[in-house]
């Protein structure tokens, strides 16, 4: 039988893991859940003070990056979630959708697969 992939981005583990569940009784393959990011590293896990702190730039303090290079880090913090100042917008679909539920379904369950995944709130 040929198989399928969906690639389902949620806002949160449990909407994922909750929109997994609907899909067992289906002919699911492999299935996994994870997060993921636009900037490489996991930034600073403690608090700092931008005036006094050493710290490597403002990508490394807003947006949790560990930039091996430093254009990319002005780069990143030229980028408007780096400032604040932006929230994407009401239109902006795709804002904090940082979970990735990866599904292989057989084909004659991808439509049903899709169906469920989108009434679970993913973006497909």
């Amino acid at each position: 039988m040929a198989e399928k992939n969906i690639l389902a981005y949620f806002k949160s583990p449990e909407q994922a893991e909750k929109a997994l569940e609907q899909l067992m009784p289906l002919k699911v393959i492999d299935s996994s859940i994870n997060r993921f990011d636009g900037y490489p590293g996991d930034g600073s896990d403690r608090i700092r003070n931008p005036i006094t702190g050493d710290f490597p730039g403002l990508g490394y303090l807003t947006l949790g990056g560990d930039f091996s290079d430093r254009d990319a880090a002005i780069l990143a913090a030229a980028h408007v979630s780096a400032s604040g100042m932006s929230s994407g917008g009401q239109d902006d679909e795709t804002a904090g959708r940082d979970i990735l539920l990866t599904v292989i379904v057989e084909e004659e369950d991808y439509e049903q697969a899709v169906a469920i995944v989108e009434k679970a709130g993913a973006l497909v």
